[in-house]
């Protein structure tokens, strides 16, 4: 028994100093890695730094050996001169635009729905697409019980229009009576309190009238605006009322397309960029028209806290080409400069100090690169502000500006 407890304890003991030299072999192993990798970056960065200053000194010693040449063979300098593509300066306007998705709504879209309680529908009027206009009667719902509340009313006023004109002559009656001397005094009294009751019994009863013929009516369902109708989700012995008229796919939705705008989400970070007022580009690209030209007309008071942006409309013209819930673009100018230099974007280099961009222009009898430094922008679709460094009329190169020098020889035209 000790025996066997002595070799399971030695086995034990043997896993474990294996397992401890393999984490450890593990370990060294990564830290060893990292040590590598790092001193793989350090590597890099020194000769990094080596290479250019060794491109600095052969760029020095193309240019000499180039003067050289060009002083020596003016005609076998011609051989190295480097072919680039040149575009004139103009100075022009620039503008830059915040680009954001949107959708194109309409400010006059109703919903139809009964005054009343409403009721089975007994008729319907218009279909879907039809242009209505505001009043039209569009649906007829069942009025049975209405108008027998109308007839109810209107008998009730005959009855007491009746029994108004009967006091009226005894009132009468009693009153010539009395004139002459003959009969009571309170018998005219009471024959003109007859009249009055009646009268007032009569102005109730007319009311009534009058109530029960608005319930009737209410069973007549009514544009309440103009448009066309894009949604008609009611048919013939359904129940129609203002509940189910409000529910999502029912009910009918006419959109009056006259009055259309574009919705969009502006990123709060440009909330100081965005006003009212400010001019816009709306694009929408399913119509296949230019770009309309709009301005702000309300930016949203609050931030939403879900997106972190606020809510910007601009109103649209009437264009059979544009429906409401249409994908469209809304590009709000937030930056304009008015005659001012713009190259394309990727003309523009940067080295240690500044940004910069190659220019031709001519050196004695011949064109050479100039190096121009120069203050950039805004950018925008391609094309990025010149501030300073460029007056505009200067030929810019365009191509092959990445492989030449100040003061290199350039031609425009290839050998």
């Amino acid at each position: 028994m000790t025996l066997h407890y002595n070799k399971t304890n030695m086995k034990k003991t043997a896993t474990l100093l294996l397992l401890i030299a393999v984490t450890g072999f593990f370990l060294a192993s990564c830290g060893a890695g990292a040590k590598d990798k790092k001193g793989d970056i350090g590597d890099m960065k020194v000769k990094l730094e080596k290479l250019k200053k060794e491109k600095n000194t052969l760029d020095a010693d193309i240019r000499k050996l180039e003067d050289d040449l060009a002083k020596a063979d003016p005609e076998a300098a011609k051989l190295v001169q480097k072919l680039v593509s040149i575009d004139t300066l103009r100075i022009a306007d620039f503008t830059h635009f915040i680009e954001l998705q949107g959708k194109i709504d309409a400010e006059g879209i109703g919903y139809v729905a009964p005054s009343g309680q409403g009721g089975q529908v007994k008729a319907v009027y218009a279909k879907l697409g039809n242009r209505v206009s505001k009043g039209q009667l569009l649906l007829k719902l069942d009025d049975a019980m209405a108008r027998q509340g109308v007839v109810a009313a209107q008998q009730q006023t005959g009855v007491l229009k009746a029994r108004l004109a009967q006091a009226q002559t005894v009132y009468e009656r009693y009153q010539n009576l009395w004139k002459q001397n003959i009969g009571a005094e309170i018998q005219v009294i009471n024959a003109k309190a007859d009249v009055d009751a009646l009268q007032s019994q009569l102005r109730a009863a007319q009311a009534q009238v009058g109530m029960a013929q608005e319930q009737a009516n209410m069973s007549n369902v009514y544009a309440g605006m103009s448009g066309v109708i894009d949604q008609m989700n009611v048919k013939v012995g359904e129940f129609f009322s203002p509940q189910t008229a409000a529910m999502p796919g029912s009910g009918i939705r006419i959109v009056n397309t006259g009055n259309l705008k574009i919705v969009t989400n502006v990123p709060d970070t440009y909330i100081s960029r965005v006003k009212k007022g400010e001019k816009v580009e709306v694009v929408v690209p399913e119509s296949g028209k230019p770009a309309f030209t709009s301005t702000i007309s309300v930016v949203g008071a609050s931030i939403d806290p879900t997106t972190r942006s606020f809510v910007t409309e601009a109103k649209l013209p009437s264009d059979p080409a544009l429906k409401p819930n249409q994908t469209a673009t809304m590009k709000i100018l937030d930056y304009e400069a008015k005659g001012t230099v713009a190259v394309p974007i990727n003309v523009v280099q940067s080295d240690e100090s500044s940004k910069y961009v190659y220019v031709m222009e001519k050196a004695g009898d011949k064109m050479v690169a100039r190096k121009k430094t120069v203050t950039v922008g805004e950018a925008y679709n391609g094309l990025i502000e010149i501030k300073s460094g460029l007056l505009g009329g200067e030929l810019i190169i365009t191509a092959g500006y990445q492989t030449v020098y100040d003061g290199q020889s350039v031609t425009t035209t290839a050998k």
